[in-house]
């Protein structure tokens, strides 16, 4: 699979990150740069320790780098206080985490549009939105159930409608599949493969597993907090 625009999605330059402890300090990233386009299905791999969940956080806005800058769509997000940062993650980031994050006593749909009510949204305005990412997901017959009541592959499915709902312009995954069995991990990469497909969804995964990394447009390595 190859991008589909010749566009830059994001960039990272001479990214360091270095965590202090006491009189000691441990370099996690050491100079990484790298570019990710439109439209890519991006996998970045490595032992675990590698950096490589350090660098996807950094990538989303979700940690900050000791060194180096952060460009999403040809914006610095390096340079955004902290408010910022956070409006601009409910809007134009989404992201899918390996234990689903939802909200028990929600139901599925309370639960898929809670960032647009984070930022101020009113539901009946999405209504349409809603509906065709539940069909996209394939939970349209479970909206009003709650999460106890749901799988553990629709409790994924339902945190990727959430992450999507608000039409992200990047979507970053981290071991989605970690929390799965083998047979349910490999739906979930179909829909995400699927995604990136049919909506020219950009996607950057961090994942363990060769087999969820196989269709993707590329795969980075990380390992000992240098691109290999």
């Amino acid at each position: 699979m190859t991008p589909l625009t010749n566009t830059i999605s994001v960039e990272c330059k001479h990214i360091v990150k270095d965590f202090p402890f006491g009189n000691t300090t441990t370099k996690v990233l050491s100079d990484i740069t790298l570019q990710v386009m439109q439209g890519e299905f991006v996998s970045i791999m490595g032992p675990s320790g590698s950096g490589k969940s350090t660098l996807l956080y950094i990538l989303g806005g979700l940690d900050s780098p000791t060194g180096g800058s952060v460009l999403l769509n040809g914006t610095d997000i390096s340079r955004f206080t902290d408010e910022a940062m956070s409006r601009f993650r409910r809007q134009k980031i989404g992201f899918v985490f390996q234990f689903y994050n939802l909200i028990p006593n929600l139901n599925v749909e309370e639960n898929i549009m809670l960032p647009l009510l984070l930022d101020g949204k009113k539901m009946r305005d999405y209504q349409n939105s809603l509906q065709r990412i539940l069909e996209v997901v394939g939970l349209s017959d479970r909206r009003t159930h709650t999460p106890r009541e749901l799988s553990g592959g629709q409790q994924q499915r339902v945190a990727i409608a959430r992450a999507l709902i608000t039409s992200p312009e990047i979507l970053f995954a981290d071991e989605p599949t970690g929390n799965l069995d083998s047979k349910t991990g490999a739906e979930i990469m179909r829909l995400l493969y699927d995604i990136n497909r049919e909506n020219r969804q950009t996607i950057i995964m961090v994942t363990h597993s060769p087999e969820a990394a196989k269709n993707s447009s590329r795969t980075i390595t990380v390992r000992d907090g240098v691109i290999e």
